[in-house]
């Protein structure tokens, strides 16, 4: 029995270092007396040689999942990533990844920490990653999971699970929700609307926008009324392209989202999720 106090710290770094499951680190480190070099050869010995090794390769390439509920009152989004695409496009690596996406879909997860911990089938979704690891031979791992709760969800996958989307309305709307996860795919917003994009985005944006004008020689000299009303003009093209009512609908580029919903039974949308590889 170890006599060293193995802390949250120590397994976090383990973690860290080798790719492994909480649970695994703590036995490891718990096993060595809190030897960090004993508990990777500890972890090697169990059969996760593979994930210590490849810890540091980008796994930049997998699927992405979208479902919701039968009842469309929830809907998540699990990223399960891999190296190469000749794995992302193995229909047992797909079905991993439905599997994975399934048991969070079902259970009352709200974080991706979470759902590596989830039990199914008498393993943490972890543990089922270092098995599946080390029968493919290369890194894989659970690196997204979204989830949105509302009045109705719709779920969208676009291409050969390479973009996720959910979007959240307050009222059913089967055929909207679709439009608008299909919009949201293609066009990648940054909010709903003007009032919801986040502090960060715009504050970059302004800061953009302003470094702009002071490098345009035609800005030079003018009044700072001018400048005031010409960087609201370009923050409003900004919000005309990057927020979801406000952009040009897909199909019909004629009318905005907005437009379009109001046509469509006026669902309001409450939030979306957008997960995409790369």
């Amino acid at each position: 029995m170890s006599s060293v106090t193995i802390t949250a710290a120590d397994i976090n770094k383990l973690r860290q270092m080798t790719g492994a499951g909480m649970m695994d680190c703590r036995k490891a480190l718990t096993e060595t007396n809190g030897d960090f070099e004993a508990a990777i050869d500890w972890l090697r010995k169990q059969g996760q040689k593979v994930a210590a090794k490849r810890s540091d390769r980008e796994a930049k390439e997998g699927v992405v999942i979208a479902k919701t509920t039968a009842d469309h009152k929830k809907g998540i989004i699990v990223c399960v990533s891999c190296e190469t695409d000749f794995v992302a496009r193995n229909q047992d690596f797909v079905a991993f990844a439905q599997k994975i996406a399934d048991a969070a879909l079902s259970s009352s997860v709200q974080t991706l920490d979470d759902l590596l911990q989830l039990k199914t089938d008498q393993l943490t979704v972890a543990e089922m990653v270092n098995e599946k690891l080390a029968t493919i031979g290369e890194k894989i791992g659970v690196t997204r999971f979204e989830i949105i709760q509302a009045p109705y969800v719709t779920s969208y996958i676009h291409g050969a699970y390479r973009i996720g989307v959910l979007v959240g309305l307050d009222k059913e709307a089967p055929e909207a929700g679709k439009d608008v996860a299909m919009q949201i795919a293609a066009l990648n917003p940054v909010a709903v609307d003007a009032s919801s994009v986040p502090a960060d985005i715009l504050a970059r944006e302004k800061d953009i926008i302003m470094e702009q004008m002071k490098q345009d020689p035609k800005m030079a000299g003018k009044p700072q009324e001018m400048l005031s009303k010409i960087a609201e003009g370009k923050l409003s093209a900004f919000y005309k392209e990057q927020t979801l009512l406000a952009q040009p609908f897909v199909k019909d580029g004629s009318k905005t989202v907005e437009q379009y919903l109001k046509e469509n039974g006026n669902p309001r949308v409450i939030g979306f999720k957008r997960v995409a590889l790369g």
